[in-house]
């Protein structure tokens, strides 16, 4: 009698969920990063876009800030591995909500609003200690782990939030410049146009790959 496997079929349709926000856990830290960021002013960066009429529609900035903020409490700097986690991570596709800007497209966010972008995800770290959020996640910045934790409670001075919030500060000024030399680097390793994980040319369509698949097999087997 033959031996029976579980169903795998790569080919089947799948019926996930209609609603986005049906694909993660309501307490996932994407979710907590995504309500954060609708409470927060995107005026100026909105404000860069208005005025502008040429050339397709830009990528929402509030979709953008929000997939940046999450990378980087993630410990995903660089711009190409963002893109990659777009296609592979979940909780990237409920944040980004069906939309797939490219690493240039990320990169090119980063540097326009480099400066409002360090001021949020400074507010995002100080409004997790505010709110009293024991743990957000883990946060890498500059190789620290710096966990977020209830420490900012009303008892603390005014002078150690400051302290607190400079501290802080520097630390996502050095995250946002490692990841410019990242993004500069790989763009001088792979080229401005390429991600760098491209299949080479004869094997990106599947019917080229099968081919080039057989027929080294069959070269194996003669060997």
């Amino acid at each position: 009698m033959a031996k029976k496997y579980r169903f795998y079929d790569q080919k089947q349709t799948l019926l996930l969920p209609l609603n986005i926000q049906d694909w993660i856990p309501e307490d996932h830290l994407a979710v907590f990063i995504s309500d954060m960021v609708d409470e927060m002013d995107l005026t100026s960066i909105y404000t860069y876009y208005e005025g502008e009429e040429r050339g397709a529609p830009p990528y929402d900035p509030q979709m953008m800030t929000k997939l940046l903020i999450y990378s980087y409490c993630v410990g995903v700097t660089a711009s190409r591995k963002i893109e990659i986690k777009l296609q592979e991570d979940i909780a990237f596709r409920y944040l980004a909500a069906g939309n797939f800007p490219d690493f240039r497209t990320i990169s090119d966010f980063r540097k326009i609003h480099i400066d409002t972008l360090e001021d949020l995800f400074v507010q995002v770290l100080l409004l997790c200690d505010a709110a009293g959020l024991v743990k957000l996640g883990t946060v890498a910045l500059d190789g620290m782990k710096v966990e977020a934790n209830a420490s900012l409670q009303n008892s603390k001075h005014y002078e150690t939030l400051c302290k607190e919030e400079e501290r802080l500060r520097q630390k996502v000024r050095e995250l946002l410049q490692k990841a410019e030399q990242i993004d500069r680097e790989e763009d001088r390793l792979y080229g401005e146009d390429k991600r760098g994980d491209e299949l080479p040319p004869g094997l990106r369509k599947r019917k080229e790959r099968l081919q080039r698949i057989r027929e080294a097999k069959e070269q194996l087997e003669r060997r």
